[in-house]
């Protein structure tokens, strides 16, 4: 494997987990977040992964793999749309089932995951219209990084172990999800597969940006108002003097 892959492979299962984890870590100290904080935290987001994303196409192309390699191709459109389709379908059903059961437990119970949503997930029409563009942002180059490049070239350095590359892309993806905890991770593994499955079976990142995209979409709209912290109770409110 070429040093330059091993040393994105590396950054991406070392650098960009211990960064995420503390930097997450450090907003949810605060008691709340504000509307321009939220908001900082799409933008460089964005700002971290467009770049990031072009210089390990550029490597990749580079080394000799071509876009066929990497996803970024359509060889059987019909039957990618009906996967995109599917797939699409089946996440954004897991989601929403998976916010509803959370929101049915009490809000000391719902973990890393109900925390982040109710302080990162936006909460005015302005924070709606950036996380839009954030969501694009990560659905595509998420799905290239960990899909796209990660797999192909795992799948050539492991191809005579089936299913290794799928696995370490996936478990790779996991890390990079590491401040939602350890069920967060767990989930987002078995995303992973799903997806790598997706994509090594239809030759493109297409099913796998698209249920991606519109998983992330129905939990930045609607955890906000499913895991909202509920209001005191006028018992419970300190009487005014």
């Amino acid at each position: 494997m070429p040093w330059d892959f091993i040393v994105i492979l590396a950054v991406m299962g070392i650098v960009v987990p211990w960064r995420s984890f503390q930097r997450i870590r450090e907003l949810l100290r605060k008691p709340a977040l504000s509307s321009e904080e939220r908001v900082a935290v799409y933008f460089s987001t964005m700002i971290v992964q467009w770049p990031a994303t072009l210089v390990v196409l550029w490597r990749a192309l580079a080394r000799g793999l071509r876009f066929e390699h990497l996803g970024l191709a359509l060889p059987d459109p019909q039957f990618t749309l009906a996967v995109t389709v599917v797939l699409s379908a089946v996440l954004v059903v897991v989601q929403l089932s998976g916010l509803k059961r959370m929101a049915r437990l009490p809000i000391e119970r719902q973990g890393l995951l109900g925390e982040v949503a109710r302080k990162l997930m936006p909460a005015t029409p302005r924070e709606r219209r950036i996380f839009l563009l954030l969501v694009v942002t990560v659905a595509v180059c998420e799905e290239f990084l960990y899909r796209g490049f990660a797999l192909a070239v795992l799948d050539d350095a492991f191809a005579a172990v089936a299913l290794t590359g799928a696995f370490l892309s996936s478990a790779l993806f996991a890390l990079a999800h590491i401040y939602q905890g350890t069920r967060g991770m767990l989930m987002t593994f078995v995303v992973g597969m799903l997806f790598a499955g997706a994509r090594q079976y239809t030759g493109s990142l297409l099913p796998c940006v698209a249920a991606h995209l519109l998983a992330d979409l129905v939990a930045g709209f609607r955890a906000p108002q499913l895991l909202r912290a509920p209001e005191p109770s006028p018992a419970s409110r300190p009487d005014k003097i």
